[in-house]
């Protein structure tokens, strides 16, 4: 090229940032490319999981080189690069037979703290879902300003979660209203002194 008269050391600045750009557009690509390989053959998940993959929850539609496909449970179809996915924090809930369920409930003060904890047991023990094993859990949990809260805990097949958990809260509302404990809300308390 020198000696055609053509100025190297322009022809080497011009392929030099040529390059640059090219390796700069090519580096996430390369990401992608190198984190798919790594989750291919790591298998966190699997096609058919439901995961939550940096909050972003939804079954595994597909895993390629590029990008993870989720479909949420609101019908939206999420694509990830698979550089975000091998950096997040992935909770595959589908590996696992069993799941718990936590619900956490409140009742006034007023309600006597063994009858909360009968009638929480007794919802969980009614439900078909609920393995006896391990043993199902109900406890007060905290003291808020305006009521007690309750935790139960309980087990169910994996499958069974969502269907479990939005049933044992309806039936949770039923149990309080057949032993009349009061769910609370927010109030202030008044004291009027009377003067002398």
């Amino acid at each position: 090229a020198d000696s055609l008269g053509i100025p190297v050391n322009s022809l080497i600045a011009v392929l030099s940032v040529a390059t640059l750009a090219l390796s700069l557009a090519l580096q996430n690509i390369l990401t992608n490319v190198f984190s798919g390989i790594t989750l291919l053959i790591s298998r966190p998940f699997v096609a058919g999981d439901f995961v939550e993959i940096g909050g972003v929850s939804g079954t595994v539609k597909e895993l390629t080189i590029m990008r993870t496909s989720l479909d949420t449970p609101d019908n939206r179809l999420i694509l990830i690069p698979n550089a975000d996915v091998s950096a997040a924090k992935i909770v595959n809930y589908s590996t696992e037979p069993l799941r718990r369920v936590d619900l956490t409930v409140t009742a006034s003060y007023d309600a006597p703290t063994a009858l909360v904890k009968q009638a929480l047991l007794e919802v969980m023990h009614s439900d078909p879902r609920v393995k006896a094993d391990p043993i199902p859990f109900a406890a007060l949990s905290g003291y808020n300003a305006n009521d007690i809260e309750y935790t139960l805990r309980c087990w169910v097949d994996n499958a069974d979660y969502w269907p479990a958990h939005f049933a044992l809260n309806e039936a949770v509302r039923e149990a309080f209203a057949k032993y009349s404990i009061e769910f609370s809300y927010p109030h202030t308390v008044v004291h009027i002194n009377k003067g002398e």
